[in-house]
């Protein structure tokens, strides 16, 4: 997953306001005790912080992956 992905699903999920703010303000105990933006900065892969971010939140699977987007005909 790319980081551009990652804030993707986050914003998605989230909303992009609240998604920053669990990003700057939730530590999260499986990455370290770290928030999200430390995790990232310290090489975590974002689909790893994704997941953890997912259990914490309690994200249900069939959202994990995103919004599914209808093709333009």
């Amino acid at each position: 997953m790319r980081l551009s992905e990652f804030w993707t699903l986050m914003d998605d999920e989230f909303g992009r306001s609240y998604s920053r703010s669990l990003a700057r303000d939730h530590v999260l105990t499986e990455l370290g005790g770290r928030t999200v933006e430390q995790a990232l900065e310290a090489g975590v892969r974002p689909r790893q912080v994704w997941e953890a971010l997912c259990d914490a939140m309690d994200v249900p699977p069939e959202r994990r992956l995103g919004k599914d987007v209808k093709p333009r005909r």
